[in-house]
């Protein structure tokens, strides 16, 4: 079974992506700040993470290359309401397989999950 690591400060959105991912099949976890996402990656193996680059404490970018610098190798897919202001940062990462504009459609999301999933077999 697959794993899935959801971060997002807003609680609807970690309620909502939950409830499509583990329908589909796959073992959630969920944090709300890059903090408690770091604590979860170090103490948990995910397949994925779905990160929402505007988060408090550590925000996505610093969590993206604080995993790079210790080479924790996850496929990330961030979601972001201003994906045009942070492509160029988050192009430059390794982990991330995908952008997703918010609001997005829940099967077109859905789809990009099991593409991102399917990849990294």
């Amino acid at each position: 079974m697959k794993k899935i690591l959801i971060v997002d400060d807003q609680p609807g959105i970690r309620l909502l992506l939950t409830d499509i991912l583990s329908s589909e099949g796959y073992q959630i976890m969920t944090a709300a700040t890059g903090k408690e996402a770091l604590d979860k990656i170090y103490s948990n193996t995910f397949d994925l993470i779905i990160l929402d680059y505007n988060i408090p404490i550590i925000d996505g970018e610093k969590l993206l290359e604080t995993l790079e610098k210790e080479n924790k190798e996850v496929a990330t897919i961030v979601i972001s309401g201003l994906v045009e202001k942070i492509m160029d940062k988050v192009e430059q990462s390794k982990l991330v397989r995908k952008v997703i504009a918010k609001p997005f459609n829940i099967s077109d999301f859905r789809l990009q999950v099991h593409s991102v999933l399917t990849e990294t077999d």
